[in-house]
């Protein structure tokens, strides 16, 4: 059996006693909220800390609220999956990343996870996610106590691949998150959260702790079409090996502002560069769908760290890029949509 080790644990009821145990114990300590990745990874000794500090008790990090001026819709970190994706106005005004949200593994793990938690979750390898014997008998990789990338062996970084399902649609619609720390707050981008590296994934200092998400109302239903595909060996529980996450937004039936974002192929969302050029001033036609989803193929270059043919991965990002578009632009997928159900 798997057991934690110890650790010091603490549950506060205010944010800024969160902060203040952060600015105090550093990078000894971590904070937990549905403990679906945290915990299972603390066991296989994946991640240590001396200081845990719950975020389950603070209420308002679980509120879920649309300001009635701006119709921005804000989501707090805490907010389990389940109740994200049962809010009615987030299933309305945002369809794909409610689909993005069911996708994610089980129903008894979306009850427990939370959409903060998903966003921050720990990229992935297949010599990395093992047990500790496993990890020890072929000599610890980079992102563990190591030097090598058991990935790429020659390469000076880790190609552990980013494994939240949610991180994707929410940088192709524009959300942000809010940063806090004992030094104060502020507001990022969902798409500036991420570095491209496996080991040091996040742009969020280790004294901040991510209180909530905000989705613009100009990315909603009715002034943006969103999609998201999510590939992987089983239709349910599974991490994602790709994903694909678009968002068009249209000026009658011109595209006026495009987005694309890449999971599992990177250790980052990767976005489909020069949108601006393929899209933007046109009209959503298929010969433009082809030319976007050639794009997403030059830009995709999964690595053997996952499930699947590192190659095929490749070849499945233009596929899926192009079955996502053709359903914003209301042609035939030409693929088996994604079967995520959202109750």
């Amino acid at each position: 059996m798997l057991r934690l080790p110890p650790f010091d644990y603490h549950r506060p009821t205010a944010t800024s006693d969160v902060t203040a145990i952060l600015a105090d114990r550093g990078s000894d300590a971590r904070v937990v909220a549905g403990g679906t990745d945290l915990w299972p990874n603390m066991k296989r000794r994946h991640q240590r800390a001396q200081t845990v500090v719950s975020l389950m008790a603070i209420p308002e990090l679980q509120s879920i609220s649309i300001d009635d001026e701006s119709g921005v819709v804000r989501i707090g970190a805490t907010s389990t999956l389940t109740r994200v994706l049962q809010n009615e106005s987030i299933r309305a005004l945002y369809p794909a990343l409610a689909r993005a949200i069911a996708s994610i593994s089980s129903p008894p793990l979306r009850n427990m996870g939370t959409i903060g938690g998903n966003l921050c979750l720990d990229t992935r390898c297949t010599y990395y996610n093992q047990t500790e014997g496993w990890r020890r008998s072929i000599d610890y990789c980079m992102k563990e106590a190591g030097s090598v990338c058991w990935v790429a062996p020659s390469s000076p970084r880790c190609w552990a691949h980013t494994a939240s399902d949610s991180a994707p649609i929410l940088s192709a619609l524009d959300a942000s998150v809010t940063l806090e720390s004992a030094s104060g707050q502020r507001t990022i981008a969902v798409s500036d959260l991420f570095l491209d590296d496996g080991i040091d994934y996040l742009a969020k200092r280790p004294d901040e702790l991510l209180t909530g998400i905000e989705l613009p109302a100009a990315s909603a239903t009715g002034k943006c079409r969103s999609s998201f595909w999510k590939l992987r060996r089983r239709g349910a529980i599974d991490f994602a090996v790709l994903s694909v996450a678009a968002a068009i937004w249209f000026d009658d039936d011109i595209v006026s502002k495009a987005a694309i974002y890449l999971g599992a192929v990177g250790s980052l969302p990767a976005p489909v560069d020069g949108l601006e050029e393929m899209l933007v001033g046109r009209p959503l036609t298929e010969e433009a769908i082809v030319e976007v989803a050639a794009a997403a193929r030059r830009i995709a270059t999964p690595m053997d760290n996952t499930d699947f043919k590192a190659q095929w991965r490749g070849v499945m990002a233009q596929r899926y890029t192009e079955a996502a578009l053709r359903e914003i632009a209301g042609l035939d997928a030409g693929l088996m949509p994604p079967r995520h159900s959202l109750l």
